[in-house]
Formats: C-alpha cells, structure tokens, sequence
C-alpha cells in the first residue's frame, strides 16, 4: 500500500516496478513491527545473522560478496548532457547512452524477489535544509542499513508533501552482483542514481555519497548552498559557550576521530568538552542571520572497523554496542561477538573470518591474514555516541565559526595556519594533498591532490565547483567563518610523527577558536597567519617542548615552492574552468615565498 498520494512518486515507482518486475511490493513504513518481520527474514535467508543479544543488542552481522567490498570508482559515473558538466577528475558517460546501456539490465532484474520501497529524509524531519529521496531496492540489508542512516519512512513523504518533484529517485538491484557489470551511476540533470550488481553499502545505501555529495553538490551548486565531505563538531567552553567547526579531511587522516574528540586531561578538569554533530557529511547554508549554517543529512556512521578501539576512537566503539551492522568483521564463534585488526591484541581462537571460513584467529593473525577486510564496516545509529550533540536533530542546524582543511604531509605543511581571507581558503582547500603511505596501493610519499576532499564524490565539474566556493564567500561577506589548515601528520628524519595527534589536537582547536574570536595572536608567513609557538597549549605534553612546536609550524621555502610546481600541474586539468582567482592566489604565493 502507498504512504503517499504524491503522483511524482507514484508514478516513478510504478515505472521502476514495469522495468523491474518484481513478485511483490513493499512500502516501507518504519515502523518497529515491520522492521522487526524483515530483520527475522534476513535471518531466516542468512542475508544477515543476530549477533549475540546480551552483550551486542539488536546487532547484526552481514557479509559481503568478496568481489564487492568497497567502492568502486572506476565504475561510478556522473551522466551529464555535455561532458565539460562533469569535469575532468569524473568518470563520464551521455545520459541516453547509459540509460539506453542499462536498462536492459534492469529489465526484470527483480523477478522472484520482492521490491523494497524506501522513502527518506537527509537532515532532520522538517529541517529547511532536508531534502527527501526515495530508494527502490531488492536488499533487506539495504533497508536495515538505510534505517540507521537516514531518517527513514513515512515521515519523509510529509516533508515532501503531495505535489513536489523535488524528491531524488534510486534504483538498486542487486542482480547477480557482477564486478563486470557493476555501474552506479548519477543522473544530475534528472535527480536520479541506479545502481545495480553492488551489494556492499558505499555503492548501494544510495543517501550516502551518491546524494548526500554527488548529487546535492550539483542541487548546492543550483540552489545556493553546499554540500561537503566535512565533520561537524562543537567545542564547549569552561564558561558552557560551544563553538562550532566543520572539517574536511581525505581518508585516513583522522577525520572521524577528530569529529569524536576526548579532550586531555587538563581540559576536561577545566570543563571543555567536545560535541558530535556528523562525522562524514556537512550541508551548509547563509542562514537568515547572515552567518553559515550546517546540518549533518545523515542520522548514522557509516564506519570503518579496522584500527577503531578505546584509544583510537572511544566513542566510536561505544556506538557500536547496541542496534548496529557489521559488515565484513570477524566473528568470534564461542559468544558470536565481533572482532577486527586493531581492536585489541586478542583475535578469538574459534573465529569465521570475513570470507566465512572457520578458522584459529590467533594463528590466523600470526600468519599476517586478516580476520577482517580491511575496509570492513559498522553502521551504527549516531543517537548511539556518548559525545552525540544535543543540536544533532535541530532543524535549524547550527552556526559554524571556522572551517579546516587538512591533509597528510611529512615535511610541508606546518601544524596549524590560518588563510588570509575566504578567496585565500578556497585556495587553500583546492590544493589540499596528501602522501600516499605504505598502505596505499603504489609508491609511498606521493602526492595526492584531493581538493577539500570532495575528488572522488564532486557531482560536477570541480572548476565550477570552486567557482561556487568563491561565490559562497561573497554571499556570506564579513560573516563568513575563517579557514584553517591543519596537519597532525609531520614526521621526524626517521619517519615518526612529532605531534601526538588523537584527543591532543584538542590544543589546536582551542587556538582555531580563540582566532575566531579575536583572542590569540598570529604570525604572518608566506602561506597564511601561524600561531605564535608559545600560543599553543602544551601543558601535561611530556615529549613536546616549545622547540618541537617551533619545528612543527616551520615553513619550508624550498618544499613550498616543489609545491607551488605540483599546484601549477594539478590546476592545468580544469583548463578555462578554473576561476582567475585560484591562478592569482597561486602567483601571490610564489611571490611571497621568492621574497
């Protein structure tokens, strides 16, 4: 039965159902009682597996095709009228020719199997920022997944309400889940993504990247506002005034234990705390006082399980305790609980390892085999975090103060700097790199450009897209939030990284936001505004002394100007789309560095 009288809606379903022919429709509701029938069926098929509900609550377990463990970007497509839309750094195909290469894939593709009918909401119910997708899809585990990521069911056709066609239209099936045949594929012009021969979460839990970045940075881009591979975070002062800061960060550089940050010793007793609003997606918008304005979409973590443990990431691990999916991990046989690399030193003896098989864990992990995939998953529903803010589900959203950029750099950018102005960040954000490590497939210590992290999830030409940056900034005039560029990754001569990273980049912050509110000084340098080392807070650090901070902010004339080269050559691609100012930004720098 419909939960909508919305005809739009209607009708995209009933064409999705004539191409896909399913033997049953089922609108999903959100209801506990309905959730609790499909999750006993998953089971009953072996689609997903109870974990042990004393000591894991509602938990389940899922494991993948081996061939489908990740995204796939080779096979991932924005379909834009005119190729130049989609820029160079996407994968590009015409609209009619993908449409006309897929359909008949999908033709009867869900045939003997029942067709799920998802409607969501990115942002909370009633949030001016929200926006509402509906996903149709042959996965319980979709359904399951989509739960606890988006809000999710009949709630979200009241935000749409009974006329509008601003609602992103899904289409998932699994098929056979053939790596060769494996597409997902973003329509911009049409607010529509299919997806097919995919089961695993980045490529078929379709609110995630695939709306929440590709397709609302073009909707951003159209309407106003932004759409960011950004953390939100709010930092609470002593005197309970909280201060917010988005931040973006490309993979495996700590972004979601920055947007989960237990503060030192020294500032908890003083009373700073640190709040969680979104550990991954960040939608900002001028709000009506002039300031910028963010929602995180999503209502869950979508996380990696690997090297997430008490020290790494405490609150985290805590959400994953109750009402959570684990994709891919290891599971311990003798109490059917969880295991992964990196979560203690003890993998269980009587372990199935993420492939299946049963195996001695410990002997296992001697060996160098991994238990777990390693991009192994939990997806657990951020009402669930011990630091969650209490903002989270404000449909208002919340006012941010400063934005970071940061990468992974051994020797070039310095701890903390602060850019000139907004045309100054925006520069500063396209160049964003980081060095590959070993983990990394290919050489190490090569650079990687991944502007404001957005390469791999920009639904749009990236010219265009800093075109739009810049156009932000002039919007929001003096009450634009201050840019910052931070890297906890400087290493020493012999490869060790000098700053102790983790809940002490708490010390950071805390000079980020005294720059916003005009009480800390800085020093002017060839690449932006540094704190004074005696500015950051080093107290109970016992290997860092004022000299290490003085080494950690050193700019390096000669590394910067190898870097003004590698800018130069990445800024070539965009050609005339590039905007003038981006080139100016980048001659201002080199002639401050030759001074």
């Amino acid at each position: 039965m419909a939960l909508t009288k919305n005809p739009n809606v209607l009708k995209w379903v009933d064409e999705m159902i004539t191409l896909t022919k399913p033997d049953s429709v089922v609108w999903i509701d959100g209801s506990k009682e309905q959730l609790e029938a499909l999750k006993n069926e998953a089971c009953s098929t072996g689609e997903v597996m109870e974990l042990n509900q004393e000591k894991l609550p509602g938990c389940l377990y899922h494991r993948t095709d081996p061939t489908d463990v990740a995204r796939v970007e080779d096979r991932t497509f924005i379909c834009t009228t005119n190729k130049e839309d989609a820029g160079p750094t996407n994968n590009w195909c015409d609209p009619e020719e993908m449409y006309a290469k897929l359909t008949p894939m999908y033709d009867g593709v869900m045939k003997g199997r029942t067709m799920y009918v998802i409607p969501y909401s990115m942002g909370p119910i009633g949030s001016p920022l929200a926006k509402v997708g509906v996903e149709v899809t042959d996965s319980i585990y979709v359904v399951l997944n989509m739960n606890i990521m988006t809000r999710m069911g009949k709630a979200a056709f009241d935000n749409l309400g009974d006329t509008s066609d601003d609602f992103v239209r899904g289409l998932h099936a699994k098929a056979q889940i053939d790596p060769e045949n494996r597409y997902i594929v973003h329509f911009p012009e049409d607010n529509t993504i299919w997806s097919i021969n995919s089961g695993y979460g980045g490529n078929v839990l379709l609110g995630k990247k695939c709306f929440a970045l590709r397709i609302a940075s073009y909707q951003g881009k159209n309407e106003g506002w932004m759409a960011e591979h950004m953390l939100i975070l709010g930092l609470e002062k002593p005197n309970g005034e909280v201060k917010y800061i988005s931040a973006a960060f490309p993979s495996a550089c700590g972004k979601t234990n920055l947007a989960m940050l237990i503060p030192p010793e020294g500032y908890t007793k003083k009373g700073y705390k640190v709040w969680t609003v979104g550990d991954d997606i960040a939608w900002l918008k001028k709000g009506e006082d002039g300031r910028l304005w963010a929602i995180n979409p999503e209502n869950g973590f979508f996380g990696v399980a690997p090297g997430t443990n008490e020290k790494s990431n405490l609150n985290a691990l805590e959400s994953t305790k109750k009402d959570t999916i684990f994709t891919n991990v290891c599971v311990n046989n003798d109490d059917l609980t969880v295991w992964w690399e990196g979560l203690d030193k003890n993998p269980p003896e009587n372990a199935t390892e993420w492939l299946g098989k049963k195996v001695n864990g410990k002997e296992y992990f001697a060996e160098g085999k991994k238990l777990a995939h390693p991009n192994s998953r939990f997806t657990a529903p951020a009402e669930n975090c011990p630091c969650i803010s209490p903002e989270f589900n404000n449909p208002k959203g919340v006012p941010i103060s400063a934005i970071i950029f940061g990468g992974r750099r051994a020797k070039t950018a310095p701890l903390v700097y602060e850019a000139f102005d907004w045309t100054h960040g925006t520069f500063v954000g396209s160049t964003m790199a980081s060095e590959t490590t070993a983990a990394a497939a290919g050489a190490v210590g090569v650079v990687r450009r991944d502007p404001m992290a957005m390469l791999p999830f920009c639904g749009y030409n990236m010219g265009d897209y800093f075109a739009h940056w810049l156009e932000m900034g002039e919007k929001l005039g003096d009450k634009a939030p201050k840019i910052f560029n931070v890297n906890w990754f400087r290493t020493d001569d012999e490869g060790n990284f000098i700053w102790p990273g983790f809940g002490d980049n708490m010390r950071v912050l805390d000079w980020i936001i005294d720059r916003c509110e005009g009480n800390a000084e800085a020093v002017e340098t060839a690449i932006g505004y540094e704190p004074k080392p005696e500015d950051i807070n080093i107290e109970g650090l016992d290997d860092v002394t004022l000299d290490v901070v003085t080494d950690l902010l050193n700019v390096d004339i000669a590394l910067w100007k190898e870097e003004v080269k590698g800018i130069k050559e990445f800024y070539d691609k965009f050609g005339d789309k590039l905007p003038k100012a981006l080139y100016d930004e980048l001659d201002k720098l080199e002639e401050r560095l030759n001074k």
